[in-house]
């Protein structure tokens, strides 16, 4: 299983939201590279790298965070956050992404959902299927839908993906534990599924639950920056 720590952006600082909720942040570092690369020395070898001001105002804008981390690290990145066009796509690959993730677009827009899948290839795209009260919340998660979870990422196999970032938005953040009955049954429906689980991870016992599960990876954001979880302590997986 692969362990993934997670960078959020928000001004180009590296922040933690509550639940989402953008009034809960808290700034963990100004300098988002020298997170990245604290990370690297550490033997990380994968990023999620998350543009909040571009989830929310639905086009890229922490393009350069991207670029310089990918150019100065040797993380591989997989980056969200605003992509919502073509133009956006394509910046964001150019500028160091090795996959992006794509929620809103596969719900709002599934020609170019579609059209982007088969142009960069299923190692390329990732599924985000972030939900509240297993229904598929979209921009940032400001935005709420009445699309059931499974439903989603089995349609969405059927187009071609491969893998699925999935969060439970009440986990994120919170310090709780992840969703293990939600993991559970998306990879009990799709066995051929890569899930990569975000939200809630806590302690080592919750990545050696996850592994178990057959988790493809792990994100973990808040339990590093809170000292939860030391850098030290991922040492054994990976």
């Amino acid at each position: 299983m692969r362990i993934i720590p997670a960078i959020d952006i928000i001004n180009g600082e590296c922040v933690r939201l509550s639940k989402g909720d953008y009034s809960q942040k808290t700034i963990y570092s100004k300098n988002v590279l020298d997170v990245a690369k604290n990370f690297e020395d550490h033997g990380i070898q994968f990023l999620h790298l998350v543009d909040l001001d571009g989830a929310k105002q639905n086009q890229i804008i922490n393009q350069k965070t991207l670029e310089e981390i990918s150019t100065k690290t040797n993380l591989t990145i997989d980056f969200g956050g605003g992509l919502k066009s073509e133009k956006d796509i394509k910046i964001a690959f150019e500028s160091g992404a090795s996959q992006i993730t794509l929620g809103s677009l596969a719900v709002k827009n599934s020609e170019l959902f579609l059209e982007t899948l088969e142009k960069y290839g299923s190692e390329k795209i990732i599924l985000g299927a972030d939900a509240k009260n297993e229904k598929i919340a979209i921009s940032g998660w400001l935005e709420k839908s009445e699309i059931e979870i499974f439903h989603f990422i089995k349609e969405k196999i059927k187009s071609g993906i491969q893998y699925v970032i999935s969060t439970d938005i009440d986990k994120d953040g919170m310090l709780e534990g992840p969703s293990f009955e939600l993991y559970q049954k998306i990879i009990t429906e799709n066995p051929a599924v890569k899930l990569i689980t975000s939200g809630g991870i806590t302690s080592t016992n919750d990545l050696v639950q996850l592994k178990s599960l057959g988790c493809e990876g792990a994100i973990i954001g808040k339990a590093l920056y809170e000292n939860r979880i030391s850098l030290n302590d991922l040492k054994p997986f990976l």
